[in-house]
């Protein structure tokens, strides 16, 4: 069994005018892409092969295989990405979700301006996430392929803040691209 490169949960075009058809092009078609292939490459004939991409995480992270867990939390951190955006995006949560976002940073507006230092703050290549913890939400930022799966600790929303997530669409711009995705593509729904 190898890993697939899953489909986008909404049509290439969706996202527009926020994220363009275009660098969903890129980042989908070509950068997730690669990172799929070249997990499957490193794999093939291993024990890591016919292992979800969970396990293979878990496996590659305690064995210390840089090459496998990079390529295969990669593309788990993509397909992740694809679903905390969506073309109804934005707005607010609702229910218990809003509930916790209020006790832990106040209101909506709180959570926006924690979320946004974190992804501006994060240097280079990495990740932005919401997460639950056994203290509640947290904000998380995570360099390179490295992602905030186990420990007790889940993953509810993530921003890419590579800069092949936005370049084209916002160049340099990472403030806008972020601000974009908090107030008109975060999928509280997922």
């Amino acid at each position: 069994m190898s890993i697939e490169l899953p489909e986008l949960p909404y049509a290439i075009d969706a996202l527009e005018p926020h994220v363009s058809a275009n660098t969903l092009e890129f980042h989908h078609g070509k950068h997730h892409k690669a990172y799929v292939d070249k997990l499957n490459a490193a794999i093939a004939g291993t024990s890591y092969e016919g292992h979800s991409l969970e396990a293979i995480i878990a496996a590659a992270r305690d064995a210390s295989d840089a090459g496998v867990f990079n390529n295969a939390a990669q593309t788990w951190n993509h397909t992740f990405l694809w679903h905390s955006m969506s073309p109804n995006g934005g707005g607010e949560p609702t229910g218990p979700l809003a509930d916790a976002i209020n006790d832990r940073f106040g209101d909506l507006d709180g959570f926006r301006s924690q979320f946004k230092q974190a992804a501006m703050a994060q240097f280079g290549s990495g990740w932005t996430w919401l997460v639950q913890t056994a203290d509640g939400l947290e904000i998380v930022s995570t360099g390179n392929a490295q992602l905030p799966l186990g420990n007790g600790v889940t993953p509810l929303l993530t921003l890419d803040v590579w800069e092949h997530a936005y370049y084209l669409d916002y160049q340099n711009k990472r403030d806008a691209y972020v601000d974009t995705f908090l107030g008109k593509l975060v999928n509280w729904e997922f």
